[in-house]
């Protein structure tokens, strides 16, 4: 679904925080279904180019355009529901490792 270009802060920071730029692949389509992230202090993202429309669990839709940022609380639940062809984002987490949980299904 996405694509990451990792900027080297994981290596640099000895995984105490990651960076990666994600783009939309190429014939990629929404949604990225409702998962939660564990083992996470820290997920920030800034949007570069494009949008993304991102769902939270008690928290309704959120969409953000070039220029937005947020942080996505550890362990709240959410979906990424929409996104422009052209979605650039700059992710940032800390640490650098952390699970990935489908809240529907219940696998990492």
């Amino acid at each position: 679904m996405f694509l990451y270009r990792q900027l080297g802060v994981d290596k640099a920071t000895g995984g105490a925080y990651d960076a990666h730029v994600i783009r939309a692949a190429p014939g990629a389509k929404p949604p990225i279904g409702e998962h939660k992230h564990t083992e996470l202090d820290v997920l920030f993202v800034y949007v570069l180019n494009g949008w993304v429309r991102f769902g939270y669990v008690g928290h309704g839709e959120h969409t953000l355009k070039a220029g937005d940022c947020h942080v996505i609380p550890p362990g709240l639940s959410h979906s990424v529901i929409d996104w422009s062809p052209d979605v650039e984002l700059l992710e940032i987490t800390s640490p650098a490792e952390y699970k990935t949980i489908d809240t529907v299904n219940g696998a990492e």
